[in-house]
């Protein structure tokens, strides 16, 4: 009865069981009552009128016989047909220019190599995001790319888009900055470094002394890249690079763990201590695309005359289309970062063996605040396209890393299981520090996939079919292409080793970088995008660079050829659409690219008010140096001061002590004080023309309106009189109108001689000049409409700022004395003058080197 009873209750399972395939006849058929049931009560509510209705009719194309005459031409086929047919033909490039342009574009837009970069047919490079932003954002040719200028409209929605950064998570793809790769001794790369960069590297420094975090691999450093020469030589662009952590650096900085120490680490550190002097280094310099061939020009001309020099070998290559850049801005940037980033799981049996817990793992991403500032962290991730939809942040798993400050310290027997060096058949002492290398860079470093290759990811189409495979086992039923999925499994990848950068410029805007391979950007991207990032597009980095304060490349960096190429290619394109305009609705002509040349005028005002007491010969001399036609008008002729070095080298060639400007420095603010509190004064009564006998050094500065004020881009800088800051600060002077130029001085205060170059024009009436100001600066980045703090970033020349300063510490009390200057700033298409506060950058802040 037992036996029965079993045989029963096996039978009646496999009866519930659901069949492997449904025939629908015999399913109509057995559902027959039901079917009828419904088609009655459809009918009812249709009243048996099963016409469609009058409203929702569409035309379609049956009344057209266009169509039917034309049937000798050519039908297309469906894409996705072409796709599968002519899949071999497109290897061949004679066969692919047989097919027709829409397939061939199809083609190239969807091709997604190991390395290079796609070029559309006039040579303009490609973003592997390209599609993506083209179908979505404005687009631009810049610099050899095409670039995703802003979202589609007048270029509004700087209010939504600050909002988004303090709550949200904004993603931009800058994979048109490249990376410029040097190899050689350390002791050579640190010198290239000290002939090109400024701030320039330590003098003498040890790669295992951590003080110097960015020589060791912990963190990255920024500088300006100068051309091969005096640290006064020609400024280039804003880089960032980094060094590659040594193994011996790693096994110190992760072998020793509070709980257990690893005996056999020592043995390869004690070995690679004989090589200190002459380890052999890697350094990555990230270079921006504008000034990418100056860069790496420059570069190579280095790294010749450092080997001419010592007769040693260095290599120097570039990285362009392999290697791109994602960046990651806002609050929620970190946790985004947490749910992309799965790693790379270790097995079971290899975590006992070496005794890795599942919690030292997990606390790698757990909390921001144990990376420090501008951490460096080399990962080995997950294919993002490929997780679990259901999976929290706490259910991840541990990735390898090789550069951590404090959370690092127990990770070092994960990177030895991820090496396969704590296996069964190897021992650690038995292998040299060189083998340790060359075993575990294949795993999950990121520096040497760029020499040795790396697999690309798997293709959509193939991770669809896997899934469309699960879904089709999860309901019974029988899975046909199962040898189609599993055809690209060697050739492809599902883990991408990465370097994530951290950047931390300002608390609002604090974010990440993440350096990968060029072929896995698609991969990362749109899980990115799907999560809950916001893209964003040139013209809205820009924005953020300005409500933050952050210098923004090349529009913030005058002294660089790249921006007066930038502007010049921009005042072209004004130009051409002006000239496209009817004469009656034409705008005034203004600069484009600010004449800076003109500051050099003030320059000699003040030189002739100390030597010439004459008011009328003073303005005599002013008015023969109004107009010049000399080159140097509209090209930057001068320098930007961007350490506090250099500051203080114009401090000390100017005299200390008659300059009040304060570098910053402990006790910046107890001077600031006693200068103010008239303490101390400096004496400017013995000034001569000495004291300016140097090329024009200007310092950038903030400016915040006083009260009201829009500041655009290219508006003009002024030095105020005591009498004009008394119209807005002082309650008796009550003066609706303000300062303002008459129509005709503002049309003609700049003028553009026939050779194309700009100059400044004093009018000639005594109404005009009592009006006109002198040019101390420019504004080079404008406010920003929706934010709440407009800001304005310019360049001011540090000789006058500091005269303005000290004239006007003269003529105020006391209590209205501040480390801020009054300056005038007046648009170039407008009348009048807004007082503004301009806040000295390096007053605040020891280098000004950060970009965005």
């Amino acid at each position: 009865m037992i036996v029965e009873g079993t045989k029963k209750t096996k039978l009646s399972a496999s009866a519930v069981a659901p069949p492997r395939k449904i025939n629908v006849q015999k399913f109509a058929e057995s559902r027959a009552p039901e079917l009828q049931s419904l088609q009655c009560i459809v009918e009812n509510r249709l009243s048996n009128d099963y016409k469609s209705q009058r409203s929702k009719r569409r035309r379609t194309t049956s009344f057209n016989d266009q169509i039917a005459r034309k049937g000798h031409r050519r039908k297309r086929r469906k894409l996705g047909i072409v796709d599968k047919v002519d899949a071999e033909l497109v290897l061949n490039k004679e066969s692919l220019m047989q097919l027709p342009r829409r397939v061939r574009r199809r083609y190239e837009l969807k091709s997604n190599p190991e390395s290079g970069i796609c070029t559309s047919g006039d040579g303009t490079k490609r973003l592997r995001t390209h599609v993506w932003h083209a179908k979505r954002f404005s687009m631009t040719k810049l610099w050899g790319y095409h670039l995703p200028l802003g979202l589609h409209g007048r270029g509004k929605g700087s209010r939504a888009l600050l909002k988004k950064l303090k709550q949200g998570v904004l993603v931009h793809d800058a994979s048109y900055y490249s990376a410029v790769q040097l190899e050689g001794p350390e002791d050579s790369l640190v010198s290239v470094l000290r002939m090109v960069l400024v701030p320039s590297p330590i003098e003498e420094t040890h790669p295992r002394n951590h003080s110097d975090s960015v020589l060791s691999g912990i963190t990255y450093g920024t500088a300006m890249l100068h051309q091969v020469g005096a640290p006064v030589s020609q400024a280039i662009a804003p880089v960032t690079y980094m060094w590659r952590p040594t193994l011996q650096e790693n096994i110190t900085d992760l072998g020793v763990s509070n709980e257990k120490v690893i005996p056999d680490v020592d043995l390869c550190e004690k070995s690679e201590r004989l090589e200190s002097s002459c380890s052999f280094r890697h350094l990555w310099v990230w270079i921006h695309a504008s000034a990418f061939e100056e860069g790496y020009d420059n570069l190579k001309l280095a790294c010749q005359k450092e080997m001419e020099k010592r007769g040693i070998s260095i290599t120097c290559s570039s990285l362009e289309g392999k290697l791109a850049k994602l960046e990651l801005m806002g609050s929620g940037a970190f946790r985004l970062l947490q749910k992309i980033l799965h790693p790379v799981s270790i097995s079971e049996n290899q975590r006992q063996e070496n005794h890795v817990s599942h919690s030292t793992e997990s606390s790698i991403l757990k909390n921001e605040e144990h990376f420090s500032s501008h951490a460096m962290l080399s990962l080995n991730v997950k294919d993002p396209r490929d997780l679990p939809v259901k999976k929290t942040v706490d259910q991840t798993e541990p990735i390898s890393t090789k550069t951590l400050s404090d959370a690092q310290e127990t990770s070092c027997k994960e990177l030895a299981v991820l090496g396969g060096l704590l296996g069964k058949n190897k021992d650690l002492t038995s292998l040299s520090c060189s083998e340790f290398r060359d075993s575990q860079s294949d795993v999950d470093d990121l520096w040497y996939a760029t020499t040795r290759g790396l697999k690309p990811p798997v293709e959509d189409s193939v991770l669809s079919m896997e899934k469309h495979r699960d879904r089709m086992v999860k309901f019974c039923l029988d899975d046909i292409n199962v040898g189609e999925a599993n055809s690209s499994k060697g050739k492809c990848s599902r883990s991408c080793p990465i370097l994530l950068l951290k950047n931390d410029m300002k608390e609002l805007n604090m974010g990440w970088s993440v350096i990968l391979p060029l072929s896995w950007v698609k991969a990362f991207w749109i899980p990115l995008v799907t999560n809950g990032a916001h893209a964003i597009g040139l013209r809205e980095k820009q924005w953020i660079a300005s409500d933050s304060g952050i210098p923004f490349f090349p529009h913030d960096f005058p002294d660089c050829k790249a921006y007066s190429c930038f502007m010049a290619a921009k005042a072209a394109k004004c130009n051409q659409k002006e000239e496209l305009r009817p004469s009656s609705v034409r705008t005034l002509i203004v600069p484009i690219l600010p004449p800076w040349g003109i500051v050099q005028a003030t320059l000699n005002k003040e030189i002739s008010s100390v030597e010439t007491l004459d008011l009328s010969a003073r303005e005599d001399l002013t008015n023969t140096n109004c107009l010049s036609n000399s080159d140097s008008e509209n090209s930057f002729d001068g320098t930007v001061a961007r350490t506090g070095c250099m500051l203080t080298t114009l401090l000390n060639e100017t005299k200390t002590g008659r300059l009040l400007l304060f570098p910053y420095a402990a006790d910046r603010k107890a001077r600031i004080s006693k200068f103010i509190k008239e303490e101390l004064m400096p004496d400017t009564s013995n000034r001569s023309s000495v004291t300016y006998d140097h090329k024009l050094c200007f310092i950038r500065v903030l400016l915040h309106p006083f009260k009201e004020g829009f500041f655009e881009e290219g508006a003009v800088i002024c030095a105020p009189r005591p009498s004009d800051i008394s119209l807005w600060t002082s309650s008796s002077v009550k003066s609706e109108a303000g300062l303002k130029l008459s129509e005709s001085a503002m049309r003609s205060y700049f003028k553009e001689n026939s050779s194309g170059k700009w100059g400044m024009q004093i009018p000639d009436d005594s109404i005009g000049r009592e009006s006109h100001r002198w040019p101390i600066g420019f504004v080079t980045t404008a406010c920003v409409q929706g934010s709440k703090r407009l800001v304005a970033e310019g360049f001011c020349e540090a000789v006058l700022l500091s005269d303005l300063r000290a004239e006007q510490w003269k003529e105020m009390p006391l209590k209205q004395r501040r480390t801020e200057i009054f300056v005038l700033v007046r648009n170039l298409r407008s009348v009048a003058y807004r007082l503004a506060l301009a806040s000295i950058v390096l007053e605040y802040q020891e280098n000004d080197i950060d970009f965005l």
